[in-house]
């Protein structure tokens, strides 16, 4: 990867060589890495068995986890929050455990239409839950900073399963309990 950075440089007419770029192939390859670490994960690893037996059956919120992620149409960032609640099924996952999913499919080259889906569904394979909602609200810099250039549109996708899809209640609570 730090070689095909060098030549995205020479590419642009920089020299690769000059002080300030001496390290930027590695530096960014690096980030990348970074940047794309959910390829790399695992969802059992992530879990870690962190799934408790319980007799709650009332809605559970996580909700203003911050996220990072990258288009996968131009490799710009979008940076957001995800809001994602389930109602119990006899079964509870660790509160740390919603995070890690969420930037586990963020840290991936991807559509945020695709990001909100792939976490539903998987909160909703781990857990067994009644139902999940997911809700992901985020700006896009390919839209700020290229082609249209509008710096204040943000977007908003969700995802219903289970109780949150056939319940009207049921969504209308986390919704309401989300804009708090």
């Amino acid at each position: 990867m730090e070689e095909h950075y060098r030549a995205i440089i020479e590419a642009l007419g920089e020299d690769p060589a000059r002080e300030g770029l001496a390290n930027t192939p590695k530096r960014a390859a690096t980030a990348m890495a970074f940047l794309t670490q959910g390829y790399r994960q695992d969802i059992d690893e992530i879990v870690n068995n962190a799934i408790f037996a319980t007799t709650n059956s009332e809605m559970v919120i996580v909700k203003d986890i911050e996220l990072y992620s990258l288009c996968e149409h131009h490799l710009l960032p979008f940076i957001g929050r995800a809001h994602v609640a389930y109602l119990p099924d006899g079964k509870v996952i660790g509160l740390s455990k919603i995070p890690r999913i969420v930037d586990m499919y963020a840290r991936r080259l991807q559509i945020q239409e695709n990001l909100t889906q792939q976490i539903g569904t998987c909160v909703q394979q781990v857990t067994g839950a009644k139902g999940v909602g997911v809700v992901v609200e985020a700006k896009h810099l390919c839209t700020m900073m290229r082609g249209v250039e509008k710096q204040n549109s943000s977007m908003t996708t969700s995802m219903m399963l289970g109780s949150f899809r056939e319940d009207q209640r049921t969504r209308q609570e986390f919704l309401e309990l989300i804009r708090k």
